[in-house]
């Protein structure tokens, strides 16, 4: 493993621990009025672009990171809609 991949893989684990306080805060309260759904529809489609492009690219941190942070941003869109 070189140096870029230690740092896609230390990229891929911040960015993806970034969203557990917001789907903990979600999942615990059921509140999502201050959500934007806009936002987190056109930040989820690209999301699964970036993970479909870590496919091409066979990079596993992409594919980590995105996979998570795709499941993580459809959990907050689901009850987003749920909540409404």
């Amino acid at each position: 493993m070189d140096v870029y991949e230690v740092l896609g893989f230390l990229a891929a684990i911040l960015t993806t621990v970034a969203f557990i306080p917001q789907v903990v805060k979600v999942y615990k309260t059921k509140e999502t009025k201050s959500i934007s759904l806009s936002m987190y529809m056109v930040f989820s489609v690209g999301v699964l672009l970036w993970f479909i492009y870590g496919f091409h690219l066979n990079s596993l941190p992409m594919i980590l990171a995105n996979g998570i942070t795709l499941l993580s941003s459809i959990y907050i869109l689901f009850m987003k809609i749920k909540y409404k």
